[in-house]
């Protein structure tokens, strides 16, 4: 009988700690331009949950194969710049954890591919045909200046 209420309890225990609520939240980056991305974790949720705040839309948590339940949210363009908080809760549980995050102003540095892709085919032809173009009209020039040997010096 002991050993089957030992087993019970056992057994019940990583149950309850999966559904705790949320612990452990992290963001990443801390400090987000408007309508910049931000990223979520938290530990607990193990169905998944939500995330909210003021600075972005709802977002849904989603659980991976670690039991971390992840979510990006995309901050509003019009959010005021300062600090805001955001609130994960899970799906299978009333507990709601927070978080603080501050908003900057301005869109940040908008990246591009910067020189990360080489040119394409048609760049590739447009640049040799001008490279021929040069090459035959430097000829052509460079004939026509040759003075023949032996005339006036």
């Amino acid at each position: 009988m002991t050993a089957t209420a030992c087993a019970a309890v056992a057994l019940s225990a990583p149950l309850a700690v999966a559904t705790n609520g949320p612990t452990n939240v992290t963001i990443n980056p801390f400090e987000v331009h408007q309508g910049s991305t931000i990223e979520i974790s938290a530990r607990g949720c193990g169905h998944g949950g939500t995330v909210t705040s003021n600075a972005f839309r709802r977002v849904e948590l989603s659980v991976n194969a670690s039991g971390n339940s992840t979510a990006r949210a995309r901050i509003l363009d019009d959010a005021t710049p300062g600090n805001y908080n955001l609130a994960v809760r899970c799906s299978d549980n009333d507990r709601v954890a927070t978080h603080q995050f501050r908003v900057l102003e301005g869109r940040g540095a908008l990246g591009g591919l910067g020189g990360s892709i080489g040119p394409s085919s048609t760049e590739m032809a447009v640049g040799g045909g001008l490279v021929a173009t040069a090459a035959v009209g430097g000829s052509l020039f460079l004939a026509r200046r040759r003075r023949p040997a032996g005339v006036g010096i």
